[in-house]
């Protein structure tokens, strides 16, 4: 008989805060993380002596603020500070956007006045969809099991009430048109501009191997918006510290409630008894049991190797073999020894603050993906460069910085059978040479890199083919559908098992949101009376 309740597989963000609900409502819980420091693709690394930053995870805004409250993350030693500026566009011939409070409108009226007028009530409209749809990621979406007729009636009068309150809140049509269409087609129905096109259309590829262009895009850029810092809603900001601050806090939040992380702990396997999820087997074949066992694992990862072939439900088997994950993400990190001078913005300022985007249209945007599947990667990359340390001068020491890029498009793998072991220095020098184009000096300016393919990323932090939200968030993969129709609630098909990372519900990005979730459904689940199995 074991003395634990709860089993949680991953220290990554939302195994962390899982934990932390589930110690807070009294239940004894235990964490196994396969590396060896907690945090999952969250954390702060050392990459060169010296010069640390987060190493995959780069920038705060989705984090929930019921999740910072309710861990008392400040309290435990959080601070995130907010970008002076949002985002910087140079352009290659000179000019440049700078967007940010109190300055987004009088500089898109630089390229057109008409698109300067528009932008409030763009902001209006994605502001009232995403208001509603924001108050959904802390709740199991609808669980719609098909077969089940009086069951699903009743969640589906929750479609039903989602869907008034996102006409009462006159949302109702944007917001079928957000999930069917694409985000460049959106965005040209609003704006005549390409810089603004630009700076709005980069979130539709973040993470997501697509074109702006690709129905279903325009999802991701309303992913994007649900966001606060600091109370301010669609800021984006960075934790002191790096990215590893926030887990760090959530594990000293977890251990205040009595949970125990071990890492350097992977597990090999879930154990099965009498179709129930009964304990781990760790890879070094100690056994571990638990009544319930909480996964902060994708899907696939869960149903393929974790839990036992046996015991996978053949629908299940055949939903994950056809699950799509795989990122166009290629992420650097780089020690510089001074700040990057940009030709269309000299010297220092709130810029160098932002988030830099090195993707001056749509139709670059384009380009690049639709290169990334004919050649294996962009020729002409789209790239966003974060320099933390203009905010934080703890990452790197005096008078110098460290930058992150979050480049796209990129292959996970490659038709010719090639690896990226044979590419990924010369995907790597093309990244370097795309900043040093905007920023001349740049590569000289170059101490040392850390170079990671969706490879490195699939290997380092068990992200999918590279896959930052565990999954596609594309309408099929998405709400009711995530990860699959039935079992949208976190309550996995084997008895016992829940899901709480990414690939739950609301999907990915340093949230929180699929940790507290999940929580709550295993938190009610032990408090209502058991049945005879």
């Amino acid at each position: 008989m074991s003395d634990l309740d709860v089993i949680v597989i991953g220290a990554g963000h939302n195994g962390l805060v899982c934990a932390a609900y589930l110690g807070m409502a009294g239940l004894r819980v235990r964490v196994f993380e396969r590396r060896s420091v907690v945090g999952g693709a969250c954390v702060t690394e050392e990459f060169h002596p010296g010069f640390r930053n987060s190493t995959a995870a780069y920038t705060v805004s989705l984090l929930q603020p019921k999740v910072i409250r309710d861990l008392r993350l400040h309290e435990h030693g959080l601070r995130i500070v907010e970008r002076r500026a949002q985002n910087f566009l140079p352009l290659p011939d000179g000019g440049y956007l700078l967007t940010g409070e109190g300055r987004t409108e009088r500089e898109i009226a630089k390229f057109s006045a008409k698109d300067a007028v528009r932008y409030s009530a763009y902001q209006a409209e994605m502001g009232r969809v995403a208001a509603v749809l924001r108050s959904l990621v802390l709740k199991a979406p609808p669980n719609l099991l098909l077969g089940n007729f009086s069951r699903t009636l009743g969640e589906l009068g929750k479609l039903a009430g989602i869907g008034k309150r996102l006409w009462q809140a006159d949302g109702l049509k944007a917001a079928f048109n957000l999930f069917r269409t694409s985000a460049g087609d959106t965005l040209d129905r609003w704006f005549e501009s390409d810089p603004i096109k630009a700076v709005l259309g980069f979130d539709s590829v973040v993470g997501n191997l697509a074109s702006p262009y690709t129905p279903g895009s325009a999802y991701v850029l309303l992913h994007h918006l649900f966001g606060e810092v600091n109370g301010k809603q669609g800021v984006w900001g960075h934790a002191i510290g790096g990215m590893g601050a926030i887990t760090q806090a959530m594990a000293k939040a977890a251990g205040e409630e009595g949970v125990r992380i071990d890492v350097h702990a992977p597990v090999r396997e879930i154990i099965i008894e009498r179709g129930r999820a009964a304990g781990v087997v760790l890879e070094d074949g100690t056994a571990v049991r638990a009544g319930v066992i909480v996964a902060n694992s994708d899907p696939q990862s869960l149903f393929q190797t974790l839990v036992p072939r046996e015991a996978v439900p053949s629908a299940v088997r055949k939903r994950m073999r056809t699950w799509k994950a795989g990122s166009g993400t290629f992420r650097m990190n780089v020690a510089l020894s001074k700040l990057p001078d940009f030709s269309a913005l000299p010297g220092a300022g709130d810029h160098l603050t932002a988030g830099i985007i090195l993707a001056p249209s749509l139709a670059y945007m384009d380009r690049a993906y639709r290169d990334c599947v004919s050649h294996g990667w962009s020729r002409a990359p789209i790239v966003e460069l974060v320099i933390p340390s203009t905010l934080d001068d703890g990452l790197a020491p005096a008078g110098a910085h460290v930058a992150s890029l979050f480049c796209q498009h990129v292959a996970p793998q490659f038709a010719d059978g090639t690896s990226w072991e044979q590419h990924r220095e010369s995907v790597a020098d093309l990244m370097i040479d795309t900043v040093e184009a905007y920023a001349p000096g740049f590569k000289a300016s170059v101490i040392t890199r850390q170079s990671l393919a969706p490879a490195d990323l699939q290997r380092m932090f068990g992200l999918p083919n590279g896959d930052i939200f565990h999954g596609a968030l594309t309408l099929d993969q998405l709400f009711s559908a995530r990860p699959m129709l039935g079992f949208a609630d976190y309550r996995m098909p084997v008895p016992g098992l829940y899901l709480c990372g990414s690939g739950a519900h609301p999907g990915g990005g340093v949230t929180g949101a699929p940790g507290h979730n999940a929580a709550q459904a295993v938190i009610a689940d032990l408090r209502r009376p058991r049945t005879a199995p």
